[in-house]
């Protein structure tokens, strides 16, 4: 696993998703600026986890899809479920 690549990609990801932008939340009074909700990755020495989700291990195939994904420069595809429309 190269984990240079992989950190190198997240901040190229991080930076098409507006990172620390702002987005405009209607409300009922009128609207405010939201940060949008960040999804952690954290990499350990044996495997990940993603968002608040169960521990991982490198060698799980999920785990090798999610990381091929991020590696090849593309958004892991197991979130296109909770993202529909994109990040």
């Amino acid at each position: 696993i190269d984990f240079d690549l992989i950190l190198e990609n997240i901040k190229e990801l991080n930076s098409l998703v507006g990172e620390g932008i702002s987005e405009i939340e209607h409300t009922a009074r009128g609207a405010r600026l939201r940060l949008p909700e960040p999804l952690p990755l954290t990499l350990y020495q044996n495997g990940i986890v993603v968002g608040q989700g169960a521990f991982r291990p490198y060698q799980h195939p999920a785990t090798q899809q999610c990381l091929q994904d991020i590696m090849d420069g593309y958004f892991p595809s197991e979130l296109q479920p909770r993202y529909p429309d994109g990040v």
